[in-house]
Parts: C-alpha cells; structure tokens; sequence
C-alpha cells in the first residue's frame, strides 16, 4: 500500500477543507456590497429623477378655461396655456368658406378646416400661437395686427403666412399652428387641456 500521509490537498486561499463555509462567506460578503452599492446609486439619482417633475405651477396651468362669449365673429384673442399663448379664434363665414376653397392636397401640410375644429363647432378655431418654424409667436390674433396674405397669422421672424384655418401657406414653417387638446364645457367656455 502507498503511503499517503505526507501529501495534503492544496485549498484555494481563505478556503477551508470543512465543507466551503469561506466560498459561503465570500459570496455574501460580495452579495451585501453589490447591495450596498445599489442603495447608494438609487439614493443618489433618486433627488436627480424627482426635480424632473413638473413644477406645482405647471400642474396648475395642466389647463386653462377661457370664456369665449366676448369674441365676436373674426375676432381672435391670444391666452396662455402651459406659459405658451394660444389663439382663440372666431371664424366668420367668409372666413369659413375661404379655408374649405383649398385645395387639401395643395398644403404643404394637408389638414381640412374640419380636422382642425370641433364639430358643430367650425367657426371656433383653437390653436397654439407658436410658430412651427423657430418658435416665434405670430401676428394676427390681436386687433389690427398684420395677418399676412392669406388672412390668418404672419410671423414677422421669418415670413411664414398661415391661413384663416391656421394652415402654413407661405414661408419656412414646416407644419400648421399646432391644435392643442381642447373640448366646450359650455357654449361660451372653452377648456384647453
């Protein structure tokens, strides 16, 4: 028989030849640091990701109710919606007739005075007072402003011309004044948002 009483077996360092309670130890001490490191990362983005909310007076101005019952026929007043003005406008007839005469397939971006109002509702037209080109805030909504060649808003920034239906005619804006969210909550009040 061979003696085997001189060799021992070669453990890895802080091993122990009882059963490997060191390979035990290792595992939750690297366990509690990943943990510990976790916490630490979501208390610090935790102040980061909170001050992305909006503000208490952003909520509040979540929406805005504007009577509408003092704007007479091709009158347009400017409010404000989230900090950003907003056109309200009151179509008269001529005006009417004069948006549904163009020809859709001829706007650089095609939309019908009916998909931009409400049913029933035409003569009311609701759109934010923001150029679609650079941001700039058009003319035409208050009395005696240039409303540009087609009869709607001009923004004197760059030259961009929208229709009665806020449509973009002329000028480098890329797309129509932007409708905003909006219902009647009564014949002379109008909730945006």
């Amino acid at each position: 028989m061979a003696d085997h009483a001189g060799t021992q077996a070669v453990l890895p360092s802080g091993a122990e030849s009882s059963g490997g309670e060191g390979v035990r130890r290792r595992d939750f001490i690297n366990i509690a640091a990943v943990s510990a490191a976790g916490v630490g990362g979501l208390v610090t983005l935790l102040p980061l990701i909170s001050q992305m909310a909006p503000s208490a007076d952003v909520l509040a101005e979540s929406s805005t109710e504007i009577d509408i019952s003092a704007i007479q026929p091709g009158q347009a007043i400017k409010a404000m919606f989230r900090k950003q003005p907003v056109f309200v406008r009151n179509l008269t007839p001529k005006e009417i007739a004069e948006a549904e005469a163009v020809p859709v397939s001829s706007l650089r971006d095609p939309q019908s005075l009916k998909d931009r109002t409400k049913a029933g509702k035409e003569n009311w037209l609701i759109t934010m007072g923001v150029c679609t080109h650079l941001g700039c805030v058009p003319l035409g909504a208050s009395e005696g402003e240039n409303k540009g060649e087609f009869g709607g808003y001009f923004c004197p920034c760059h030259g961009s011309q929208y229709d009665t239906a806020a449509r973009i005619r002329k000028g480098p804006a890329p797309k129509n004044l932007e409708v905003p969210d909006y219902k009647f909550t009564s014949d002379t009040v109008v909730k945006i948002g």
